[in-house]
């Protein structure tokens, strides 16, 4: 076979004739960023993330290997905010567990990006897409670069004055890295689904899309929670600390710009997160629940499988967040933080599953 035969473009397929290891390339990419999701919270939680001073997308594949590249790391580390003002003193081995996790999360990242690339070269010169595959395929690679970038902008954010990241950077990278994770979930379903039927009212679909922008918030809300350490300030359910609206959300005075800015100068910021996140929480269920009930007896399976799975995430999700919160005393708990996050993506991830099989319009395949 001659070299223009190998890397030449044969084309598309259609939606219906995907082939089965394209699908499981869509599915592993999937789970890899669920797990850098995962590994991102333990790198926060943990208080890993600023341990690597250098963005370094080659050079930084590779960990320090001997003692003296350790120490300079360790010395580039100690000129931080965060070793200044928190982790004085940190022993040398102390510093290589909090180097270990933000290298983990920027190894897993560089991984994703050689899964991703060199298969999708080749199931596109072979013709593998489909036309609707494509350009949502290229979608997932700009964003995933645009990813990569909020996120040094987030490191940087803590290594000039603050001792943690900004808490508005780190929701920006979490909620990018769920955009892109929603945006392959639903491109997955387009080659493993290709036509969902379930037929709905175009009031229960806009209220199912309602759904899932009420989720993207409170997700957001939950970054801002562990990014302004909101968790510790009232570490008690089903009130606040004895109180169902804290006072301070009733000073006029709190209620201006610099409050909102400077999040960890002040309790009101912390507070009034933590409150929105709570009772948006409640707000997020019985609409969830609406939904479900509404629903129960539709007659496409796949939709009330859908359905089932989201009603039953969102109390295991809720049941987290309270165990979460109760147990946040001195310092926020990493497994239940980690756990509460993740549940959090696969609420989501019932919330798209849902959409998607109410996606196809009458007479039409789904969009």
């Amino acid at each position: 076979m001659s070299q223009n035969n190998i890397f030449s473009f044969k084309g598309f397929t259609t939606d219906q004739a995907i082939p089965r290891i394209v699908k499981i390339w869509l599915i592993t990419g999937l789970v890899m960023i669920f797990i850098q999701i995962v590994i991102g919270g333990i790198t926060r939680l943990t208080g890993s993330g600023l341990s690597i001073t250098r963005w370094e997308v080659v050079t930084g594949t590779l960990p320090p290997l001997n003692e003296a590249t350790w120490n300079a790391e360790f010395e580039l580390y100690k000129a931080t905010p965060q070793y200044a003002k928190i982790n004085k003193g940190m022993s040398l081995s102390e510093f290589k567990f909090i180097y270990f996790w933000e290298y983990f999360h920027r190894l897993w990242a560089r991984l994703m990006f050689v899964v991703f690339i060199i298969p999708f070269g080749i199931f596109l010169m072979r013709g593998m897409f489909s036309r609707r595959l494509l350009p949502r395929l290229l979608w997932v690679v700009a964003l995933a670069g645009l990813e990569g970038f909020f996120g040094w902008i987030m490191v940087a954010s803590g290594l000039i004055k603050r001792p943690w990241v900004n808490a508005y950077n780190l929701t920006l990278h979490l909620t990018m890295a769920l955009v892109i994770f929603s945006y392959l979930l639903w491109t997955a379903f387009i080659a493993l689904q290709p036509n969902p039927a379930a037929a709905v009212s175009s009031r229960t679909r806009r209220f199912g899309w309602g759904l899932l922008v009420l989720a993207f918030v409170q997700i957001a809300l939950g970054a801002m929670m562990s990014g302004s350490k909101a968790g510790l300030s009232y570490p008690t359910w089903p009130d606040m600390n004895g109180m169902y609206l804290p006072g301070i959300l009733l000073d006029g005075a709190q209620w201006n710009a610099e409050s909102f800015i400077h999040y960890d100068a002040n309790s009101f910021m912390p507070t009034f997160i933590q409150f929105v996140h709570r009772n948006l929480a409640y707000v997020l269920t019985a609409f969830v629940f609406w939904m479900v009930w509404t629903n129960r007896t539709h007659p496409d399976t796949r939709f009330r499988q859908a359905l089932w799975a989201m009603g039953g995430m969102v109390c295991v999700q809720v049941l987290l967040g309270i165990i979460t919160i109760i147990n946040c005393k001195a310092h926020i708990p990493v497994d239940l933080g980690v756990y509460h996050q993740a549940g959090a993506v696969i609420l989501l991830s019932t919330i798209v599953w849902m959409n998607y099989q109410m996606s196809a319009k009458k007479g039409s395949a789904a969009a």
